[in-house]
């Protein structure tokens, strides 16, 4: 006979297997976003309206570039996550899973442009 308890039967098993994972997976990025959405909007906002040589100046040092790569990366990862969340709870059948992927495919395209974007604004 196994002796478990109730949270060993349940430790990362929700119904599809992830449920529990996908929640924390949520909550560390809303975390990081708290953090992240000021500290962009003070980089932002103190170069915005600047001519463009400014601007490419200003991305050129690695401070307000991080801050802006990260805050574009952690924003989309949540994006992607909360709109599978929604997806999966609202959607059945094949549309569900088309759905999800062009999600994904979606986010992790603008997260690619969005890099691609700024690594060229900052060389």
């Amino acid at each position: 006979m196994r002796y478990l308890t109730d949270r060993k039967r349940a430790a990362g098993l929700g119904s599809a297997k992830t449920g529990t994972e996908h929640h924390w997976h949520m909550q560390v990025s809303a975390v990081g976003l708290a953090i992240l959405i000021p500290l962009f909007l003070f980089t932002f906002g103190g170069i915005l309206g600047a001519p463009y040589e400014d601007v490419v100046a200003y991305y050129a040092r690695p401070f307000p570039a991080i801050v802006a790569g990260l805050t574009l990366l952690v924003g989309l990862y949540h994006f992607k996550n909360g709109a599978q969340m929604m997806i999966e709870d609202y959607v059945h059948g094949f549309a569900r899973k088309a759905a999800i992927i062009a999600t994904v495919c979606f986010s992790y395209g603008l997260m690619a442009t969005g890099l691609y974007a700024l690594i060229k604004l900052a060389l």
